[in-house]
């Protein structure tokens, strides 16, 4: 059995629909918002940001050359932040079982606006803090490199002291799974409609 589990977040823990952020920057009147934004990996200044090359303040200057003359901040950050469309109660729950038997650890690739925004908000949904349910979190914006670059891994061990070969990886990417693999993790894939605690549970980890 892994001593620690380390999860991706969209996708496997929040859920997320690609679709519904494209339509959204379609109605701010971006012409071809999908040359930008991908399932996995983003582009352009969506790249930027979660790679932690630009700030909030810097992406929102940068899509405006894209955008109708007058679109607000805010509105920019609510059409990026419907890529996440919600977090199951039941996943926080499996969250704080897990953590009672081992190392629970969160690896994202993610940008500051959601992660300050929409992501802390969904996780205070039980009265905690996202904090409150991680053993240790690397972000791909604060950590300037985003999976499957194996510096970000590395980040993950040197944090928090884990070995790769004590730890199981989830993600929905198969791409970040192999990278990961490649560096002696152990991985899950997490398809699409499926539980991470199903999965799990199958695995005999509970």
């Amino acid at each position: 059995m892994p001593r620690n589990l380390l999860f991706d977040l969209g996708g496997v823990i929040m859920d997320i629909r690609r679709a519904d952020c494209l339509e959204a920057f379609r109605r701010l009147g971006m012409a071809h918002p999908e040359n930008l934004i991908g399932e996995y990996v983003q582009q352009g200044p969506f790249g930027q940001l979660e790679a932690g090359e630009i700030s909030a303040a810097q992406f929102h200057e940068a899509l405006r050359s894209q955008l109708p003359e007058g679109v607000s901040d805010a509105r920019i950050d609510r059409a990026f932040c419907s890529f996440i469309t919600g977090l199951p109660q039941p996943r926080l729950a499996a969250l704080r079982s897990l953590r009672k038997r081992r190392g629970v650890y969160l690896l994202s690739n993610t940008n500051p606006i959601m992660w300050r925004g929409i992501i802390a908000e969904e996780f205070r949904k039980e009265g905690l803090r996202r904090e409150d349910y991680f053993d240790g979190i690397v972000t791909s914006f604060e950590a300037k490199c985003m999976k499957p670059d194996e510096r970000i891994f590395r980040r993950v061990e040197e944090s928090f002291g884990i070995k790769p070969e004590e730890t199981l990886f989830l993600d929905d990417s198969q791409t970040n799974l192999d990278a990961a693999a490649r560096l002696g993790y152990r991985t899950l894939l997490v398809p699409p409609g499926t539980e991470f605690a199903d999965l799990l549970a199958a695995e005999g980890i509970q």
